[in-house]
């Protein structure tokens, strides 16, 4: 089963989400993990995060992978689980602004439907509905 869930920031998405995962024991995607982690290693590198083209040099060597282990959704980032680093005000800046850049959604868009296909899911962040998961049994918006 594929859940989207879309709508505007400080909405309480990822709340609602988190609950409904755990009340259909289904896996919860916090697509924003993936853009912070983006934006760890962006920050990592030096790189102005507005600088598109300088992001986007960067996409070939990240490697990203979203393990679930123990019920908890951990983001590995070149081999190295990003934990807590990736919930910073700072990183949370960065996030927003790599997330504003095609090539970088672009870059994200097979991994987090690669693990819709393998688990049930509910996703929430932006385009998920119509983007990312177009094929949801469930859109909520």
């Amino acid at each position: 089963m594929k859940i989207a869930l879309d709508g505007p920031s400080g909405a309480g998405k990822s709340s609602l989400a988190k609950a409904i995962a755990r009340e259909m024991h289904i896996v919860y995607v916090d697509t924003g993990a993936l853009y912070r982690s983006i934006g760890l290693f962006v920050r990592g590198r030096g790189v102005d995060p507005k600088d598109a083209p300088a992001v986007i040099a960067c996409l070939p060597d990240i490697q990203l992978e979203m393990v679930f282990e123990g019920g908890e959704q951990h983001i590995y980032l070149c081999g190295e689980d990003v934990g807590d680093r990736i919930r910073t005000p700072e990183i949370s800046m960065y996030a927003s602004a790599v997330s504003a850049i095609p090539a970088v959604r672009e870059f994200l868009l097979e991994t987090q439907r690669s693990i819709a296909r393998k688990t049930d899911v509910i996703m929430d962040g932006r385009d998920i509905g119509t983007v990312i998961l177009p094929d949801a049994e469930v859109k909520i918006f």
